[in-house]
């Protein structure tokens, strides 16, 4: 199965859940029209699916919607933790992160829903928890 019908498959399965997509600007090495086209995907399986922007911190909170208004840095700095716990304030089942999961996160966090490891390179890293489904 490809990566593009896997992605789907899981999409509209959890469409009628409370879902979120996270997305890692923390570098602009990624191929940053396949993450426009995931974000699009998902807006258009459920429309503004709610979207966080973050890097070491959130940037903003949006939708999917907004995927065209993306920027990407350069830092290369990653933090998960205040995107983990956004999700868990806001009840979310499944939160899809976009991500090359080099980032970091604090070690203490409860993990109450599930979390969906986009990677969007040929990099397969080992994630922390979670599913990971590789975009390449």
């Amino acid at each position: 199965m490809t990566w593009q019908k896997q992605l789907l498959s899981i999409i509209t399965k959890a469409k009628d859940e409370n879902i979120a997509v996270a997305v890692d600007t923390s570098t602009d090495e990624y191929p940053i029209d396949t993450i426009k086209n995931i974000i699009t995907l998902f807006n258009q399986v459920k429309q503004k699916t709610p979207m966080l922007v973050a890097d070491y911190k959130i940037r903003e909170v949006t939708d999917t919607e907004h995927a065209d208004d993306l920027t990407f840095k350069t830092h290369g700095k990653a933090s998960y933790t205040e995107t983990l716990e956004w999700a868990e304030e806001n009840n979310i089942d499944k939160l899809f992160y976009i991500t090359d999961v080099t980032g970091y996160f604090w070690e203490e966090l409860t993990i109450d829903y599930d979390v969906f490891w986009l990677i969007p390179d040929k990099f397969k890293p080992q994630v922390p928890f979670g599913k990971r489904v590789n975009l390449a």
